[in-house]
């Protein structure tokens, strides 16, 4: 080969001696074949693939740029130098002896090689990015080759030394990453304008670039899901198998068990609940607990197998470059130990160690972009996916997962896929790492390397045990976790109840029990990973002694000189990060599996069977909808909840369903709605529906997109459906009319608004089919009739369409079509007003017994008022699907007269007043417009107060004892490295001699000992920081939750719950788990970094010169990148708020959205919202990339300089210092690395110190018990005295009361009405204070309210609430949650309230356990429970605000006896909801608009011509004794 190369070249092709001189050289052969054909054959080889997209694309051309143009100028010019250089051989040979061959091929290559280059500039004219890698990789190969090419010709020309330069730079453009070139890709430089920008000024959202198409969620999830349907569908056949096989293996067993099974279920409720038994007992019914398994990870290794593939080339690349700098560095100590060698080697070895190190660099950069993008893509997908699922999940599958639940798995189990996607690869790579330096220590050191493997043999089971044990501590703690965020979400749902009874300290107590378990697992778990930082600490170091004590012990020839020492130093170096990478990816892997098992059972659950409701037009045009045979229940294999029901209902009629509660009409609405598990028979709809619910749901939008619903604008038919549904008056009392915010669960409307909002949305939907829940029973009797006649009845909106009403109320009867009479679940008759009562059934005996005067009102009738009674009652059923919501601001009186010309005339008068006084007030009122402020986002530098309180929370003795070790075990690593260098050092001083045994002990005792001390140095700092933590977050979360719950209502209404509930998962978690990690990170980083440099300098002065200037260019590309990336994050935290907080607000309208088949607009607003999230995130790994890659070119800079001055100063230093010093250097890349990392995580993390922060100064309310106690027994009287009472809702909003001032006397019964917003639930907030006066007192019993303790006040009234609100726990603890009372009482109190019977039929009576927001009571069974609270209390004052607005009438009727036999001896403040629940009151107290307008008995008043008489004759109440109740 080398002859025939030699004839090509016509000179010597290679001769080593070359080399051999100071003046090293390569042959001209060598330069013009090797050289030359290097950059060209890597061209030929993947050029062409560049020119296809000329040949694939239909694109257009872009542009030609002046850019392009330059380029093809050049590349033109360089094609003609060939040509010519090829003329003119030819020329040379033509006119002597032929020349050699090589002087005609190279240029015919060249010639070639251009013609190329031309033609791909052209072909990326139809690419997005213009710039080519591969062109940009051949450049730069033939700058490197061509430069030594050239110092030939320069030495040859000149005589001189060695020059090379290599310069490429590249601007970024505007929507920089899809247009950078290649070199700025690599480098990242694209980023920097956003670095700038962040350094400017603090970053928004806004100015964050857009994603890549192929990055935005939709093209992601898109494959994601197509694989996930695949993936199940398998996982579900192989269940089915495995259900099989144990049915076979049970058959013999199975009627043994046959035990009442139902029995048997409940009695291991109570089980589970008190000894909290282990969810994989044996106990437990299997099937639920199966669920098709091991599907997550193959969906995801499918979807993102292109980026896994790309992330694999470069880490492999990366791993195998880390081995070339311990060779290099070898050669270098012996380098500087031999006298003879040549300088020029020297130089060469620094230029390859830092060229290496560059290689890796970059390599490895681009790996962590892929894994970073890779987790972010992971957790978007899982979020999307958990998003989904909840839109078509099953009752039962719901059932499983609570809405606190489904959120930690969105926020802490997706999370866990994303920090385990960044790590996946180590799985592979850290055992490649440590394989290859075994075999390249064994090239070293020989067999004794087997003793340090030894070591690590032995460290493995230790490891592992610690794994184990973590495991087990962690999934304790997800469910205490799981646990407290529950009770938390529970909380502050329902906190207007907790304020109103006093209870915050019986749920703070709750709550700190669970938390205490939390934090005791927390300590454990922060011991374990102590103990298993102290073994991987210790890992490196007794792998090194053991290695060098058995080298040194086993032969005394082996003498441990400085070139193996350090070559052996290095490699333990790189085998020390697999190593102690490997334990943390297995840890990060168990987490990933128990989130992975989570995750599968949600994602695989049952979805909504709607198979049942068909939606066939063709053979059945005559119904609307038609029941055949229909049975469905609640949960599959549960009791039906409706059976066999046949019902026809024709298009365009009005059906009313009605029966006492729980009779099964709402599951009939549900059924019909696909809400329920289907058992038989089929249930047939055509058209579109409607939906309105018992309980309103409403999003957190402004009213007019709650009443549109994601339709298009009718200006028109908007104003009339508005009209129609009585919400204009509604609209001038709200600060910006339609435009107004309406907090999350319809916070600042009352009931009645929210149900004429919800009735709205129906009506503009426009929908062929309405089925209304019961609508009219949050609103007056008089709306309820303005409503049923210009919107349900036969002449309102929508007297064309099928409606089915749900309803109790009497007196619209007789004007519909078709009557349902539902009883226990079946329908027990069916037909029109007059058949059913001629029929005597139980209908007519329910109407003789509740409409007493029958025939009156059937006379009446026909002149178009029927309300004769004038009931309106609302009821839930057994299962209520929507969630009760918790805050009402009042819900209403509203006289909305609907029949005679006077009172139209009045009507007018009223609304016209208002209209004035409404633009008067304008301009004053859009204040109160926004509701909702934007979430703060702090900007600028975390300030280091934050630092301080987290460091006085862990105890500032602790922290300095923490610090302090930290030192010590550093001084203990200088000082183990200066003795293995002085150690090394003796194989020079005794190079021909024996080497002492006495100086060999000493060495190896002296190592030993230094090492040891390191580690318990590193032991005691831990353990310390490990308790220091679980104090800090101690401390935090009380201080949060104590905080939060003495914060006033007024917090709660303009703060959205996702907000709260963030602080307490997110940001705890993160003070809990991250916060400690970081701190000790970084301590650890700034030691190494400072025991690093001190070393080198130590080897050779003058690299502390050098230190200077890298430190200037590495302090400010940190600061540039920690405001960027801080602000990042932070905008990361503030754009996930919403993610959870509309998921929140999907599950709780789950069954409206699915009504109206809106699922696909919810799926797309969580896109937009996910998108928005993953643009922070994603800007913030380029930002840490970005970094790292201007970060590790000044490390290989150090290891330049380092390796550069030891070559200078070749003389005078021995082999040991220098090991020592470049060693050390080659460590020091990613220290300075991972110190900015984390010194920018500690910077993120300490934000949620901050975020925490910010809620425990939030002003608290007045403090609940004060000196100044009320006398005992107080209020013994209960009277009450309103002197001049002002009081608004929040500082910048108007008066509700203006100035109300009256006297309750004792005992006295009092009905308070009036208009929605004229101030009657303001009137029960301010007696309980959740509402502090702006002017005047309240009196009660001569003790001015104002002076004493909250608590003292609440827990001395009694209320029975508007929204019966449980929470999850025992029926006990629902009703005394201080266990103040006896049994005895608590069994009394149900009896009066009617639940005895009920209750002692559950299982566990006062045991059993209530589910999530009571769903499995009715509202009416709900609202009893709350009677039940008021009775237990006692107190000598009761306010009952609409109370009775969920029963029906005879629930109604038990609930007013009872109120009337109990509280005889009790002031009574009824706000009425419908005015014959006050008509035997003493006295009747009339408001509008803040004051009184009339007060006095209602015979009184009804003589008057007066507002109430004008509200009595609506509801026809002629005199007190027409109402029967």
């Amino acid at each position: 080969m080398s002859a025939a190369l030699d004839e090509f070249c016509g000179s010597v092709f290679w001769n080593a001696s070359y080399l051999d001189r100071p003046d090293a050289d390569l042959p001209v052969c060598f330069q013009q074949t090797v050289l030359v054909w290097i950059p060209l054959g890597f061209l030929w080889i993947l050029g062409p693939w560049q020119v296809l997209p000329m040949c694939k694309s239909r694109d257009k051309k872009s542009s030609v740029t002046k850019l392009y143009i330059i380029k093809q100028v050049l590349t033109t010019l360089l094609m003609l130098t060939a040509v010519a250089e090829l003329v003119l051989a030819a020329v040379e040979g033509a006119e002597q002896d032929p020349l050699p061959a090589v002087q005609y091929t190279n240029p015919s290559l060249y010639i070639a090689t251009w013609l190329l280059v031309l033609l791909i500039h052209d072909a990326r004219r139809f690419c997005l990015r213009r710039d080519s890698g591969i062109l940009f990789c051949f450049w730069t190969l033939s700058l490197l080759c061509g430069s030594l090419l050239f110092q030939s010709l320069l030495r040859r020309a000149l005589q001189v030394g060695f020059g090379r330069k290599l310069s490429a730079s590249s601007r970024s453009r505007s929507n920089p990453e899809v247009t950078a070139s290649f070199l700025s890709s690599i480098t990242f430089e694209w980023y920097s304008s956003m670095v700038f920008k962040g350094y400017r000024k603090p970053l928004e959202i806004e100015d964050i670039w857009e994603l890549k198409a192929e990055d935005k969620m939709q093209s992601i999830y898109t494959v994601f899901e197509k694989n996930m349907k695949t993936a199940v569908r398998k996982a579900q056949a192989e269940l089915e198998k495995r259900k099989r096989k144990k049915r076979r293996r049970e058959g013999g067993l199975d009627h043994v068990n046959n035990i009442s099974k139902a029995q048997s279920q409940d009695i291991l409720v109570l089980e589970e609940k008190q000894t909290k038994k282990k969810k994989g007992d044996k106990g437990d019914s299997g099937s639920h607990k199966d669920y098709p398994r091991g599907w997550l990870m193959k969906t995801l290794g499918k979807t993102f197998w292109k980026n896994l593939l790309l992330s694999v080339t470069f880490k492999l690349v990366h791993d195998l470059i880390v081995f070339v700098s311990p060779q290099l560095l070898k050669l270098l100590i012996a380098f500087v130990s031999d006298e003879e060698s040549f300088a020029w080697q020297g130089y060469v070895y620094a230029i390859l160690l830092f060229l290496s190190a560059m290689i890796q660099s970059l390599c490895l950069q681009q790996y962590f972009t892929l894994c970073f993008k890779l987790g972010t893509q992971v957790r978007a997908s899982l979020i999307a996916a958990i998003y989904k699922k909840s839109l078509t999940m099953s009752s039962a599958t719901r059932k499983e997962s609570t809405v606190g639940e489904t959120v930690n798995l969105m926020s802490a189990d997706a999370q866990r896929f994303m920090d385990m996607a960044n790590f996946i690869h180590q799985l592979w790579s850290s055992p490649l790492q440590i394989i290859l330096s075994i075999v390249f220590l064994w090239g070293e050191l020989g067999p004794s390397v087997l003793a340090g493997l030894a070591v690590m043999v032995l460290l493995i089971p230790i490891n592992w045990f610690l794994v184990a044990k973590s495991r087990t501590i962690q999934v304790r703690n997800m469910k205490n976790k799981d646990e407290r965020m529950k009770i938390m979400s529970e909380i502050l749902n329902g906190i207007k109840i907790l304020k109103l009874f006093a209870w915050e300290p019986s749920f703070e107590k709750r709550v700190n029990e669970i938390r205490a378990h939390e934090l005791k697992n927390l300590l454990n778990f922060s011991y374990l990973q102590s103990v298993s930082v102290f073994v991987f600490t210790c890992a490196p170091f007794l792998v090194s002694l053991a290695s060098f004590a058995v080298y040194v012990l086993v032969d005394e020839n082996n003498i441990l000189d400085a070139q193996k020492a350090f070559t052996a130093i290095s490699l333990f170096n790189v085998l020390r990060f697999p190593m102690a990478m490997l334990p943390l990816v297995l840890s990060s892997l168990v987490q990933t599996n128990v989130s992975t098992v989570r995750l599968e059972r949600y994602l695989a659950g049952e979805d909504l069977d709607t198979s049942a409701i068909h939606h066939r037009g063709s053979f059945l045009t005559g119904s609307a909808v038609r029941f055949s045979e229909a049975t469905f229940a609640w949960e599959r294999d549960g009791d039906a909840a409706i059976r066999d029901v046949n019902l026809d209902i024709t298009p365009g009629s009005l059906v009313a369903v009605v029966g006492a509660v729980g009779s099964g009409k709402s599951s009939l609405v549900s059924a019909m709605l696909g809400e329920m598990e289907h058992i038989k028979g089929h249930i047939n709809i055509q058209g579109s529906l409607a939906y309105v619910p018992q309980q309103a749901w409403i999003q957190n939008a402004t009213l007019k997109d709650n009443i549109l619903f994601g339709s298009e604008l009718d200006e028109a038919r908007y104003q009339q459906v508005i009209k129609a549904c009585a919400l204009l008056p509604d609209l001038e009392l709200l600060p910006a009319g339609d435009q107004t915010e309406i907090g999350e669960k319809g916070i600042n409307l009352s009931g009645g608004q929210k149900q004429r909002v919800s009735l709205a949305r129906a009506v503009y939907s426009n929908a062929d089919i309405y089925v209304l829940d019961d609508p009219l029973s949050a609103v007056d009797a008089h709306v309820g009739k303005y409503l049923f006649e210009h919107v349900l009845g036969p002449k309102g909106l929508l007297q064309n369409k099928t409606r089915i009403l749900v309803t109790h109320s009497i007196s619209f009867l007789p004007l519909v079509d078709n009557i349902v009479v539902m009883g226990a679940g079946a329908v027990s008759e069916q037909g029109s007003y007059g058949t059913l009562l001629a029929n005597r059934g139980a209908f007519a005996q329910f109407l003789n017994s509740y409409g007493s005067q029958e025939k009156d009102a059937s006379e009446e009738d026909t002149t178009g008022t029927g309300n004769k009674t004038g009931l309106c009652v609302c009821l839930g059923d057994m299962k209520n699907l929507a969630l009760s919501s918790s805050d009402t601001s009042g819900g209403c009186y509203e006289p909305y007269p609907a029949s005679g010309n006077l009172q139209h005339k009045n009507f007018l008068k009223i609304s016209t007043n208002s209209l004035k006084k409404a633009q008067e007030e304008a301009p004053k009122q859009v204040k109160g417009q926004k509701l909702i402020e934007k979430e703060a986002v702090e900007t600028g530098k975390v300030k280091l107060s934050m630092y301080l309180r987290y460091l006085r929370a862990v105890g500032l003795w602790y922290s300095f004892w923490v610090a302090m070790g930290y030192v010590a075990q550093y001084v203990a690593y200088v000082g183990t490295n200066l003795w293995l260098s002085a150690w090394t050092d003796d194989a020079e001083r005794y190079l021909n001699e024996t080497y002492p045994v006495e100086q060999r002990d000493l060495r190896i005792g002296v190592f030993g000992a230094l090492g040891v001390s390191q580690a318990l140095f590193l032991l005691f700092s831990t353990i310390l920081s490990a308790y220091g933590a679980v104090r800090a977050s101690r401390v935090m979360h009380q201080q949060l939750l104590g905080n939060i719950l003495r914060a006033p209502m007024s917090f709660y209404d303009t703060t959205p719950m996702g907000r709260i509930v963030n602080r307490f998962a997110k940001d705890i978690f993160t003070i809990d788990e991250t916060i400690p990690m970081s701190f000790r990170s970084w301590l650890s980083c700034l030691m190494g970094i400072i025991s690093t440099l001190l070393m080198i300098t130590l080897a050779t002065p003058f690299f502390a010169l050098i230190i200077i200037p890298l430190g200037i260019f590495y302090y400010f590309v940190l600061r540039f990148y920690i405001s960027t990336s801080r602000q990042l994050r932070r905008v990361d935290s503030v754009t996930r708020s919403p993610i959870y907080s509309h998921f929140g607000e999907t599950v709780s309208g789950l069954s409206v959205i699915r009504a109206y088949g809106h699922q696909a607009r919810f799926l797309q607003q969580n896109e937009i919202t996910m998108d928005i999230n993953q643009k922070a995130v994603y800007s913030w790994i380029i930002s840490n990339r970005w970094l790292a890659i201007r970060l590790e070119f000044v490390g290989s800079l150090v290891v330049f300089f380092s390796a550069l001055l030891a070559v200078i100063s070749k003389g005078t230093l021995e082999g040991g210092i220098v090991g020592l010093s470049v060693s050390s250097a080659l460590n020091v890349t990613q220290t300075l690395n991972w110190l900015v990392r984390t010194s920018s995580e500690l910077e993120t993390n300490i934000v949620a110190v901050e975020r925490v922060h910010e809620y425990t100064k939030v002003k608290n309310e007045a403090p609940w018990v004060t000196d100044k106690r009320p006398p005992r027994g107080w209020p013994s009287k209960g009277e009450i005295r309103f002197v001049d009472y002002k009081v608004r809702y929040r500082p910048e909003l108007e008066l509700v009361l203006q100035g109300i001032t009256c006297n309750i006397g004792s005992t006295e019964k009092v009905g308070v009405v009036g208009r929605t917003g004229a101030g009657k639930s303001s009137l029960t907030n301010c007696l309980f204070r959740l509402l502090e006066a702006a002017g005047g007192k309240i009196l009660i019993d001569e003790v001015d309210i104002a002076t004493i303790g909250l608590h003292d006040l609440r827990k001395n009234l009694t209320i029975i609430p508007q929204d019966p609100v449980l929470f999850t726990g025992t029926l006990r603890m629902n009703l005394d949650p201080f266990d103040q009372y006896t049994d005895e009482e608590v069994w009394k109190a149900l009896e009066l309230a009617h639940l005895k019977m009920y209750v002692q039929d559950l299982p566990g009576r006062l045991l059993y356990v209530v589910s999530e927001g009571g769903e499995n009571l009715s509202v009416g069974q709900r609202q009893l429970v709350c009677l039940a609270r008021a009775l237990l209390r006692k107190a000598k004052i009761l306010i009952l605000d609409e109370a009775t607005a969920a029963v029906d009438l005879e629930t109604d009727h038990l609930i007013q006896t009872t109120i009337r036999s109990e509280f005889a001896d009790c002031t009574v403040l009824t706000i009425a909801h419908r005015l014959h629940t006050i008509m035997d009151s003493n006295r009747v107290m009339v408001l509008q608009a803040g004051r009184i307008v009339e007060f006095d008995s209602p015979e009184e008043l009804l003589g008057k011509a007066g507002v109430f008489s004008m509200m009595a004759k609506d509801a026809g109440i002629t005199n007190t004794e027409t109402t029967t109740l």
